[in-house]
């Protein structure tokens, strides 16, 4: 675990919880203020993922929970402290993007529901005009192309991740994920009729 992530998360009232049920609370972490930059595993591990969860604050003080989905590695790592993807029209509610124009504090939580992995990823965003950024905005574009231009960029300043215990989490899986496990299975299917095929009389 990424210490400013405990530094940032673990409040006086969080710590005062911990102590009220659990009779103790987490080791203070000092008072250091650099962000904790991600590393190749937790690189690696968000640019695998198809979808996560981002959660942002409105200006009353609601929290707001979006999913976000695209193609594997849609959420791109531009640098150990940055992250970034491209944001599609969608039901023009613009919650998140009008939050964040407010308060720029967000989080991340992308799962590997199969593997019972998650990585919590907390920073700072910013919106940006596509025009404006053109050399990140092709970079943004998923392998293959994309019908629709991006209505905005989103970057996000990192500050600092956690990984978290596999516990819990019920595993599950894409179409896709599901096809690549029983291809082998349907190939051997068809290798089994071939064979059954050809020992039949007559055949």
């Amino acid at each position: 675990m990424a210490e400013q992530f405990l530094r940032t998360m673990l409040t006086p009232a969080v710590r005062d919880a911990q102590r009220r049920h659990y009779e103790r609370s987490y080791p203070e972490y000092g008072s250091a203020t650099l962000p904790d930059e991600l590393g190749p595993s937790e690189i690696a591990f968000l640019q695998e993922r198809d979808s996560f969860y981002l959660a942002t604050v409105t200006e009353d003080g609601w929290p707001y929970l979006q999913h976000r989905g695209g193609p594997v590695g849609f959420l791109k790592a531009i640098s150990p402290g940055q992250l970034a993807f491209a944001d599609y029209g969608g039901n023009r509610q613009l919650i998140s993007i009008g939050s964040i124009s407010r308060n720029d504090r967000v989080a991340l939580f992308a799962m590997d529901y199969p593997a019972r992995t998650r990585l919590k990823v907390i920073g700072h965003a910013e919106i940006l005009a596509p025009q404006e950024h053109l050399e990140l905005a092709a970079d943004l574009v998923p392998a293959g192309g994309q019908p629709a231009k991006p209505e905005r960029l989103v970057r996000i300043k990192v500050l600092s991740f956690d990984w978290n215990c596999p516990k819990f989490i019920t595993p599950r899986y894409t179409a896709d994920e599901v096809e690549t496990a029983v291809a082998p299975l349907r190939a051997r299917i068809a290798e089994l009729e071939a064979a059954l095929k050809v020992r039949q009389p007559g055949s």
